[in-house]
């Protein structure tokens, strides 16, 4: 096949790009350039797109023997992506980025260029797995090492974007190995530290950033009944389950801490509580899809294991599609979950398919005054 090969400039998906080639593929890398003024340095394992990182894919590239370009991909990085945090955070939600890059630009804007340009697939380092069920239909599994897996982000995967996805490391056991393969191929990026944290945000520091974008107006913190029990400088800086920084003028009758349960931006609100407040009985959301095939009657419950984190354990779950929502009811409470987030709805191995949570039900009710 012809394979365009996305090179971040990581030691994954240069091994991943060099396996297409050795697999007997017309193999092309291309570095997504996401913005117009990315830093010259990385900062450790911070941040990623940066000048450094094209440098390191193109000589990855040059070992291969592959041709190599940068597209700039940064005004639709910018609207699809990082305007979405933005949006998302202004409305109470905690958004994943990684998921949003995934959906509209790795496997939409970049997958719609690639297959406009004759390309028949794409391909990347990601930890996960594309086998094929009896009909012929893909599905997206767990990757072999499922301390790398990286199935749940990419969760919101369609079957049509599926036919044409390619994961070279998805039956690699480790990342050891990986390295391992990239020091022998004489990769300078065998030993470059994992990017984590939000590109956008090489110093990690959300609110700051938040606060240039967003604006901060003071506000008041609620307790579940809704006593006053302090105030902030801006409700857009929180997140469900944040328990630092909330600066409470009021203890708690127990003495416990207090935990955020909820952002409410209409109002400018926090509210706050128990621990055991965050646990979930219930989680659903509109916006759903189907990794492949979808189930023979979603709207039937159906049993599954649902993910609501990239690392988090996966849990035993009833679902169902009930009155346009894919609703998710655990066995065990989930806990400290934000609209906003992904839930990522698996059949043993199999990511069936997501959605972006819109409402959740809790498992504790709330006192009243």
């Amino acid at each position: 096949m012809k394979v365009l090969a996305a090179m971040s400039g990581g030691v994954d998906s240069a091994v991943a790009a060099a396996r297409a080639v050795e697999a007997g593929h017309e193999v092309v890398g291309v570095h997504l350039a996401l913005s117009r003024m990315p830093g010259t340095l990385r900062t450790g394992a911070r941040g990623c797109c940066t000048i450094e990182d094209s440098m390191d894919a193109q000589r990855a590239a040059n070992i291969i023997g592959i041709p190599y370009y940068v597209w700039d991909f940064s005004e639709r990085f910018t609207l699809d992506v990082v305007d979405d945090f933005v949006a998302e955070y202004s409305a109470g939600r905690t958004p994943n980025p990684c998921m949003r890059c995934n959906e509209r630009i790795k496997f939409a804007a970049l997958l719609e260029k690639a297959l406009d340009l004759g390309f028949d697939a794409v391909a990347t380092g990601h930890y996960a797995s594309i086998l094929t069920d009896d009909d012929g239909n893909r599905e997206l599994h767990r990757a072999a090492a499922w301390a790398k897996d990286q199935s749940y982000v990419l969760g919101v995967l369609t079957a049509e974007q599926l036919a044409h996805s390619m994961f070279p490391l998805g039956a690699t056991p480790s990342k050891a190995e990986v390295r391992a393969e990239a020091a022998a191929r004489g990769f300078s990026v065998a030993t470059k530290p994992d990017s984590h944290d939000i590109c956008f945000i090489p110093d990690g520091d959300t609110r700051g950033w938040l606060a240039d974008r967003v604006g901060a107006e003071a506000g008041v913190i609620l307790e579940r009944d809704g006593s006053v029990v302090g105030s902030h400088d801006g409700a857009a800086a929180f997140t469900v389950g944040q328990r630092k920084g909330l600066h409470l003028g009021v203890p708690s009758p127990d003495g416990r801490p207090r935990f955020v349960l909820e952002v409410r931006p209409s109002s400018n609100t926090v509210v706050v509580g128990p621990k055991e407040a965050l646990d979930l009985a219930e989680v659903a959301g509109s916006q759903f899809s189907w990794a492949g095939r979808a189930p023979a009657d979603p709207y039937s419950e159906f049993e599954c294991h649902v993910q609501i984190r990239a690392h988090a354990d996966p849990v035993p779950a009833v679902a169902v599609v009930r009155n346009g929502e894919l609703v998710i009811r655990p066995n065990v409470a989930l806990n400290g979950v934000a609209p906003g987030q992904t839930a990522v709805v698996y059949l043993g191995t199999r990511v069936l398919g997501q959605c972006t949570i819109d409402r959740t039900v809790s498992a504790v009710p709330a006192p009243t005054r």
